[in-house]
C-alpha cells in the first residue's frame, strides 16, 4: 500500500521559515517524480514544486526563489525548504508522485503564515 507521510508544517511569522518532510512507503520510490502541493481554503490544489528522478526541478512562479524542494533517496523523503514566508503561503500542503495519483493523497500538513 503506498502512503505519502508529511510532517513540519505549523504556524510562522511572515518573513518565516519552514521545512516540510514527506516521507513514502509501500513504493519504489526512486524511480518516480515526486511533487508538493498545497490547498487554500475555497482554492483548487495546485502544484508548488516537483522534482524528478533524475533531480530536474519545477517551482510555481509564486514560490521561485523562497522555495527549494530536494530529495533524500535513502531516506525516501521529499523536502521542502520554504522561506521568506507569506501569509498567501498559508494552506494545507501535500506531496504526491508527479504527475499525482489520486488515489495516494495522504492528510497533508496545515502551514499557517500569520502574525
Amino acid at each position: 500500500q503506498v502512503q505519502f507521510v508529511e510532517s513540519g508544517g505549523g504556524l510562522v511569522q511572515p518573513g518565516g521559515s519552514l521545512r516540510l518532510a514527506c516521507t513514502a512507503s509501500g513504493t519504489i520510490f526512486t524511480i518516480y517524480g515526486m511533487g508538493w502541493y498545497r490547498q487554500a481554503p475555497g482554492k483548487q490544489r495546485e502544484v508548488v514544486a516537483s522534482i524528478s528522478a533524475a533531480e530536474n526541478v519545477y517551482y510555481g512562479d509564486s514560490v521561485k526563489g523562497r522555495f527549494t524542494i530536494s530529495r533524500d533517496n535513502v531516506k525516501r523523503t521529499v523536502y521542502l525548504q520554504m522561506n521568506s514566508l507569506k501569509p498567501e503561503d498559508t494552506a494545507v500542503y501535500f506531496c504526491n508522485r508527479d504527475p499525482a495519483v489520486e488515489a495516494y493523497w495522504g492528510q497533508g500538513t496545515q502551514v499557517t503564515v500569520s502574525s
